[in-house]
């Protein structure tokens, strides 16, 4: 299908996430009046994920609010569900989707919003008392477990990411003695570079939880000696007790039920500038690597942000309407936060650790500040602790693709 989709053709959607669900409301919005079946492995209908690390887990939401089509919301969109459904197979050439019950799916167009799932330690996936946090059931179990937990009891997170910092946020809020354990030398030190991270790190430092860099996790042992969750072990050292243990070493996309599928996989579902994956075939969201045009950069990348999966699941509908000859080239601003000891990271663009730093704002009392990362002169992305204002500056040159020059012109 080299064509446009027709207003009255069929869509597959598989992944009930939130860029499979912008999609559907992209389509509808555009005049696409024909069938659209969206496929979700979770029984859940669509919802938001950044809250579970953040105000589910910390308590000030209940999990109800973080729904973001129930329903009705799905009926008015005229989407036929197939929720707590796998999808096991794709055949691209066919537009064909293959489901665990060995039903099958024939439409006119497919659209992959699978997302990404937990990385998981060897051995450890089922044990009792280990969790991760992906999904709504990971974050509600989760918090009923932190809750249960008798006051300074000791909980252990393996990874130092910016979800990991935030369960350990909630988790020492709590009053429990937390520890992280990191195997980098410093947190974030691939996302954000030697010198933010160091900045970074001083937060989690006046926190009065214990980190500790630079160990290798190699495996988790069961309860005993009154540790209620087990023993994490470490390479050359001793063993650290925990009452609860969270494992937050990253995700990986979700890709195995596309191995045979005629599509080009690498570290996720590879599309060009248009998220055009294959014909008549498109991907968003944490599962889409595209090629990312920016600041004199031409790349693959894969970006596992909330903002990317709106703006790739608007994308990827506009695409398929307009057919691969006449859709525009996907070009949106990144961004994404994190709530963590009291602070609110916010980063623009697609900064990377080897990019060189310049403070725009230097570390006051508070520890708030603002880096403009940039490449061969140009801006390639901003970070901004708790200043949201003079962050949002930043975007229109980030949108054009601006010097660093023209960024020391920002009235900060």
């Amino acid at each position: 299908m080299n064509e446009p989709l027709a207003l009255d053709g069929s869509v597959t959607i598989v992944g009930a996430s939130l860029a499979g669900l912008r999609c559907a409301e992209t389509l509808r919005a555009q005049g696409f009046s024909g069938t659209i079946t969206m496929i979700g492995e979770e029984s859940s209908t669509p919802y938001d994920r950044p809250p579970l690390s953040k105000n589910v887990l910390n308590g000030k939401w209940e999990i109800e609010k973080v729904t973001l089509a129930d329903d009705a919301k799905l009926d008015d969109l005229r989407i036929t569900t197939r929720f707590g459904m796998k999808a096991v197979a794709l055949d691209a050439g066919a537009h064909r989707v293959v489901l665990a019950d060995a039903s099958t799916l024939d439409s006119d167009a497919v659209v992959i919003t699978t997302g990404a799932g937990l990385r998981y330690l060897p051995g450890t996936r089922d044990l009792e008392g280990v969790y991760g946090l992906r999904t709504d059931d990971d974050a509600v179990n989760l918090r009923r477990a932190l809750v249960a937990l008798n006051p300074a009891s000791r909980v252990v997170l393996v990874g130092a990411g910016f979800i990991g910092q935030e369960v350990a946020t909630a988790a020492a809020a709590m009053n429990h003695q937390v520890t992280i354990l990191e195997g980098l030398d410093l947190p974030l030190l691939p996302i954000v570079g030697p010198h933010v991270a160091e900045l970074l790190l001083t937060f989690s430092a006046s926190s009065g939880v214990a980190l500790r860099c630079g160990v290798k996790v190699t495996s988790i042992e069961g309860p005993r000696d009154g540790a209620l969750a087990g023993w994490v072990n470490i390479e050359g050292a001793d063993p650290v007790p925990a009452d609860l243990i969270v494992v937050g070493i990253g995700v990986t996309p979700s890709t195995a039920w596309l191995e045979d599928s005629g599509l080009t996989i690498e570290n996720g579902v590879v599309t060009d500038r248009h998220l055009f994956a294959g014909p008549g075939i498109v991907a968003a969201g944490d599962v889409a690597r595209f090629h990312w045009n920016d600041a004199g950069h031409n790349e693959l990348v894969r970006i596992e942000h909330w903002q990317m999966a709106v703006d790739q699941g608007v994308h990827a509908a506009k695409s398929l309407l307009a057919g691969p000859k006449h859709a525009e080239t996907f070009a949106a601003v990144p961004y994404f936060w994190s709530d963590q000891w009291g602070k609110k990271i916010q980063v623009l663009g697609h900064p990377s650790a080897d990019d060189d730093v310049s403070l725009a704002i230097v570390p006051d009392e508070e520890g708030r500040f603002l880096a403009i990362y940039h490449h061969d002169d140009f801006i390639t992305g901003v970070l901004a602790v708790s200043k949201p204002r003079q962050l949002m500056a930043f975007r229109p040159l980030l949108v054009k693709g601006s010097t660093l020059s023209e960024a020391k012109d920002i009235a900060l």
